[in-house]
C-alpha cells in the first residue's frame, strides 16, 4: 500500500488502488463496502471496497478475514498482507478523507453532514469498480443511518446490482471485513506517519486513540491548540470537542467586515481585530504568518469560512 500520494499532500483527499485482477473482468463479482475512523476527533476517514469473484468468496472467508475492530494491529497487518498476496482474485480501493476535508463540508453554508459525505464516498468507489472493468453483480454494504433508505439508494444508483446493507455488515459478510480490514490499515499507518505541514516543532505523537473520550487525546489537543490559530490540519475542527476548547482556550477575535471599521468594533467589544495580527507580523513575522495564517479559519465563528 503505497500512502505517498496522499502524505505528499494530507490537506485534501485520495484515493488509493489495488490493480484489478482479471478475474474480476470476466466473472461476476462480489464487493464490500466499510469505513474506518468516522467517530475520532484526529485523523482521516478512511473508506476502503474490496472484491472478488462471486466464485471464490469461500477462498476470501479461508482467509480468515473478520471485523478490523476485533483484531490487533499485528493481527490487521498480516491479514492485509494475505489480502495484497491474493491479487489474482482480490482487489481494492480506498478513499481517504481528510480532515481538513470532512470539516470544511460540514461547516460550509450549505451543510454537507458526515452521512451525505459517507455515502457519496461509498458510490464513489463502487462507480470507480464499475469503471474499471469489474463485472460487479452483488455489493455488501455496512450502514450509515437507516439500512433500509441506504440499501434502497444504492440499488437505484446501481440497477443490476443486487446491494446488501446490514449494520455490523463488517461481522457479516467476509468481502465486508476484508474491505474494514484494508481501510483500518491504511487509516493507522498515516496517522502513525503523519506529516505535520505547519511549524510545531517536534510533535508528541502520543494523542491516543484519537476518540473524543480518550484523556491522551483530550490532553494533546489543549497542548497544541494554538490561542489564534487553533489547530493543526491534523484535527476534526467541526468536532464538538475541537470547538467547545476552542471557544473556552481561544483568543477572542472581532472579524472586520463592511458594517463597521474593524478596530473601533473590536475596542468597542474589548477583544481585538482580525486586522490587528496581521499588522503585528510587520516587524519580521511574515513567513510564520504566511505559514499559519489558514489555522485562522479552523475556528468555526469566522463568517467567510464556507467560502474557502
Amino acid at each position: 500500500m503505497d500512502l505517498n500520494p496522499f502524505e505528499a499532500d494530507n490537506s485534501v483527499s485520495c484515493q488509493l488502488t489495488s490493480e484489478i485482477p482479471e478475474v474480476c473482468r470476466t466473472e461476476d463479482c462480489c464487493l464490500g463496502i466499510d469505513e474506518a475512523g468516522r467517530g475520532p476527533v484526529l485523523g482521516p476517514m478512511v473508506y476502503g471496497i474490496c472484491f472478488c469473484p462471486v466464485s471464490r468468496k469461500e477462498d476470501l472467508k479461508d482467509l480468515k478475514v473478520a471485523d478490523s475492530k476485533t483484531l490487533t494491529e499485528a493481527e490487521r497487518e498480516n491479514l492485509f498482507q494475505k489480502l495484497d498476496e491474493a491479487k489474482s482474485y482480490v482487489g481494492w480501493a480506498l478513499q481517504i478523507l481528510s480532515p481538513n476535508t470532512i470539516s470544511t463540508s460540514m461547516l460550509q453554508r450549505t451543510k454537507y453532514n458526515l452521512n451525505a459525505l459517507s455515502h457519496d464516498t461509498a458510490i464513489g468507489l463502487v462507480q470507480y469498480a464499475l469503471d474499471s472493468g469489474v463485472q460487479l453483480k452483488e455489493v455488501y454494504v455496512d450502514t450509515v443511518g437507516p439500512a433500509e433508505k441506504y440499501e434502497e439508494k444504492l440499488s437505484k444508483r446501481f440497477p443490476g446490482i443486487e446491494v446488501t446493507v446490514r449494520p455490523k455488515a463488517d461481522s457479516l459478510f467476509p468481502v465486508v471485513s476484508a474491505a474494514s480490514i484494508c481501510a483500518k490499515v491504511a487509516r493507522d499507518r498515516v496517522v502513525k506517519g503523519w506529516n505535520f505541514a505547519e511549524d510545531l516543532g517536534e510533535v508528541d505523537s502520543d494523542y491516543g486513540s484519537g476518540y473524543p473520550n480518550d484523556p491522551k487525546t483530550k490532553a494533546w489537543l489543549l497542548k497544541y491548540l494554538d490561542p489564534v490559530f487553533g489547530y493543526p490540519q491534523f484535527v476534526r475542527f467541526s468536532w464538538s470537542t475541537a470547538q467547545t476548547l476552542m471557544d473556552s482556550k481561544a483568543v477572542t477575535v472581532h472579524w472586520d467586515d463592511d458594517e463597521e471599521d474593524g478596530e473601533k468594533a473590536a475596542q468597542r467589544q474589548n477583544n481585538r481585530s482580525m486586522l490587528s495580527y496581521f499588522g503585528a507580523s510587520a516587524g519580521g513575522n511574515e513567513q510564520n504568518l504566511t505559514h499559519q495564517t489558514h489555522r485562522f479559519f479552523t475556528d468555526r465563528r469566522l463568517k467567510s469560512l464556507d467560502t474557502l
